[in-house]
């Protein structure tokens, strides 16, 4: 499985009593389609799975995979501290297309560790996996060489999700694992990770402008420098929140200054202040063509 293009990760909304609103994340996963992007990633970081119950996690990727219908590729989260905890969240993702994990979570695993977390995990799960480097989220940073090493034993890892920061560790992952499809995993270095060579770009200011990001795409795709750069400079100031410790708090407000289903987000994640809210909305504004990127 490949995995090209624009791939939002989509947040859970919650109703007023606090449960997983279905409608609303289905509604927003139709304006998504409509956009034109090439997957869906359900229960990741975005969608705080880690505040969702395994119930909760099984009905987020139910609505989402059949309000897909098989259109575009769904790849589910199952990040978490045991493989064994892994492939019980996969199991009970109904529609789901691959997997991606994080490193085992509360624990500095070494490579020997790793390769057989990604392999129980790719066998029991039987789906296709995309690694999902993010040192700020799991305590350990996938280089390039231990991705090499995990891939060259684990048939089932097919892609990575890379989130150091570092344009560097494409190119980088390119020579040392030709076998895997690279995807950009941070919103503010999307542009430079194309021009790498990454294929793909989970995005969590997707969830917001789908069409400028699978605009930014086709023109990086068709050569067109310029045209990239305009509409990267619009999202550039949204998508550095996507680096930050509130991104989920700040792209579902942003989500609703838009006419789509935010919301709240749940405990311990607190509103924006009035601040906060304030920098959201500038950057809204350079994405309307209201300002100057700063």
């Amino acid at each position: 499985m490949r995995f090209p293009g624009i791939i939002p990760a989509v947040t859970t909304p919650f109703d007023a009593d606090g449960a997983v609103d279905t409608a609303a994340l289905a509604a927003n996963v139709r304006f998504l389609l409509d956009a034109g992007v090439h997957g869906i990633v359900a229960t990741g970081t975005m969608g705080e799975a880690g505040s969702l119950s395994a119930a909760e996690r099984a009905l987020a990727v139910r609505t989402v995979a059949e309000e897909v219908g098989g259109r575009v590729p769904v790849i589910v989260g199952v990040s978490s501290g045991s493989a064994a905890a892994s492939i019980e969240y996969a199991r009970d993702a109904p529609g789901a297309d691959a997997v991606m994990c994080l490193p085992p979570l509360g624990y500095r695993a070494d490579l020997p560790e790793l390769v057989a977390f990604y392999r129980a995990v790719a066998e029991g799960t039987g789906l296709p996996v995309m690694l999902y480097n993010n040192p700020e989220a799991s305590g350990v940073d996938l280089r390039a060489d231990a991705i090499a090493a995990i891939a060259a034993e684990v048939e089932g890892v097919v892609a990575v999700k890379e989130c150091s920061g570092d344009v560097r560790r494409i190119p980088a992952l390119l020579a040392a694992a030709p076998q895997l499809e690279i995807l950009v995993g941070g919103d503010d270095w999307a542009l430079e990770g194309f021009a790498a060579g990454a294929t793909g770009w989970v995005t969590g200011v997707a969830d917001i402008a789908p069409r400028e990001c699978v605009a930014l795409y086709d023109a990086v795709r068709g050569g067109d420098l310029e045209a990239a750069r305009e509409v990267y400079m619009r999202m550039l100031p949204l998508a550095r929140f996507d680096m930050t410790p509130k991104l989920v708090q700040y792209f579902k407000a942003a989500m609703d200054e838009v006419g789509l289903a935010g919301g709240p987000c749940r405990a311990p994640r607190l509103p924006l202040s009035e601040a906060e809210l304030a920098d959201l909305r500038a950057a809204m504004g350079v994405l309307r063509h209201e300002g100057v990127p700063a």
